[in-house]
């Protein structure tokens, strides 16, 4: 599907937001943890804000898309808090958009030509606009049209709220957990835009279609069980597939699954996020299942860090016979996957 790209007016609208928060650098004085919502004007979405840059290391804005994107920004934040060694790479599983303000090399040959094209400068480092558009299972992408507009309105609105919580901290300290300062548009004689206090609970989890080659699955039944512990874990490869030019390239991810005691790889498949990602996680157990075939062998026990990977390989066990055991550090598969992340970082090149 062809997306509309924003015109070069909107792009201006967009850049000139950008330079106003740049020039107002609210992330002297709010963390990222400092959310509030601004609503889509077109399509009614709510977006939940969060201002990056205290530190110095990245100044961006960033809008998650509706409840999803709010709770998975939350429950990114737990995994940070609770285990340092969380893959930067997750963040590709956000949906949101940013504007960040980068060093003139990050930019690409597009994000240059539509400055040039508007007559701006910017000199210096970390002083160049860029935004993206980050999509479950897809490469940060380029913006299109709607995403502009409503991402020049989060930046308006972001610079509103943070002026008033500058003077005012309290402007943001929630009543409850599920509740959240949002700036709601009314149309009348222009936009107006007022504050509401709205209540976003958690969304629903959506259910996981799990297809299953039975005939597959009858022989692995068959295998000779062992005294062996696997480790096994699901993870992205950031190197972005483009099937086609111009669209919106993709993230592989690989299913490995190694010996915990010998450190042996005994499998590795590629899994593409077609056409989402929940349709991709709904192969992990037939993936399983092949992986196994391959190997020849069951395993007593299988160790793993993801909860999703825990909770797909549950509907295994009582088929298989092994158990699933939690664990924060996966030694052999860490040292398996880093040579494997050698080997394989020849073989993608970015679109």
């Amino acid at each position: 599907m062809v997306e509309s790209k924003p015109t070069l007016e909107e792009w201006r609208q967009l850049y000139q937001a950008a330079i106003r928060m740049k020039e107002v650098a609210p992330w002297e004085w709010m963390t990222e943890t400092d959310i509030f919502g601004v609503q889509n004007p077109e399509t009614g979405q709510m977006g939940f804000v969060s201002i990056m840059g205290m530190l110095g290391e990245h100044m961006a804005l960033a809008v998650y898309l509706g409840a999803e994107g709010l709770y998975s920004f939350w429950n990114f934040q737990e995994m940070v808090e609770s285990s340092p060694t969380v893959a930067p790479e997750m963040l590709f599983e956000l949906p949101h958009l940013q504007a960040s303000f980068e060093d003139r090399a990050q930019l690409s040959r597009e994000d240059r030509a539509v400055i040039k094209q508007l007559g701006l400068k910017f000199r210096g480092a970390q002083a160049w606009p860029m935004f993206r558009s980050y999509r479950p299972g897809f490469w940060p992408w380029y913006l299109e049209a709607g995403e502009a507009r409503f991402l020049t309105c989060v930046l308006e609105q972001a610079i509103e709220v943070a002026l008033r919580f500058k003077e005012d901290p309290a402007l943001l300290e929630p009543s409850d957990d599920e509740s959240y300062l949002v700036r709601v548009p009314h149309n009348g004689r222009g936009v107006v835009w007022e504050d509401q206090i709205v209540q976003v609970p958690p969304p629903e989890p959506e259910p996981i279609s799990i297809p299953m080659d039975i005939a597959a699955l009858e022989a692995v039944k068959r295998l000779p069980h062992t005294r062996n512990t696997f480790e096994m874990d699901l993870f992205i490869l950031p190197t972005p597939i483009g099937e086609k030019k111009d669209e919106r390239p993709y993230l592989p991810y690989i299913l490995l699954t190694t010996d915990a005691d010998s450190g042996m790889i005994l499998g590795h498949d590629l899994l593409k996020p077609d056409p989402d990602l929940k349709a991709m996680w709904g192969l992990i157990p037939v993936t399983v299942v092949y992986q196994f075939a391959r190997v020849g062998r069951l395993p007593r026990q299988i160790n793993v860090r993801s909860p999703l990977i825990s909770e797909l390989l549950q509907l295994l066990t009582p088929e298989l016979g092994f158990k699933i055991k939690s664990k924060s550090v996966l030694r052999s598969l860490d040292q398996a996957k880093e040579s494997l992340w050698e080997w394989l970082g020849g073989l993608f090149s970015a679109p």
